[in-house]
């Protein structure tokens, strides 16, 4: 990929992240588990769990965003270093958000199809959480898209210079 192509995805991927930190942040710092007013005590460890993935996706949308940030500062435009952030970025917050670790939700992939919100909570979660979740929904999906690139073509590129 020619140097322009991927600095124009990361200065998009960056303006991404940007967005994610403060929707997720804003979340955070304004709800307790205690103001969802859970039933039982089932419910609040799910919930505990959710919170869990979330701040984890901040984290690491801060940790990309701040490397996009020193690259695209950087002259001359280090395109390797670049490339290898877009990968970092792919499997920390992409793949994060659409299959957390901690199995906070899951993604179900048929939904695609259809036309409707892919993730999916094994159980009822606050509609707080439902509507954040569904409102970064969208632009997860669209960055995946660009990014799936860097999936395949980073891993070749390694196994290359073996």
């Amino acid at each position: 990929m020619g140097n322009s192509l991927v600095h124009s995805q990361l200065h998009d991927v960056k303006n991404f992240l940007a967005k994610t930190i403060t929707a997720i942040g804003d979340f955070l710092n304004e709800t307790t588990i205690s103001q969802l007013q859970l039933e039982n005590e089932e419910d609040v460890n799910y919930h505990k769990l959710i919170f869990s993935t979330l701040r984890k996706l901040a984290v690491y949308s801060e940790e990309g965003f701040e490397a996009c940030t020193v690259i695209l500062q950087g002259d001359p435009f280090q395109k390797a270093a670049a490339e290898k952030t877009l990968y970092k970025i792919y499997h920390q917050c992409i793949e994060e958000f659409f299959s957390p670790k901690n199995d906070a939700w899951f993604e179900n992939s048929r939904s695609a199809y259809t036309g409707k919100n892919s993730i999916k909570f094994y159980r009822i979660a606050a509609e707080q959480i439902q509507q954040l979740v569904k409102s970064l929904e969208g632009e997860f999906q669209r960055i995946r898209e660009e990014l799936e690139y860097y999936e395949t073509d980073y891993r070749t590129k390694m196994i290359q210079s073996k």
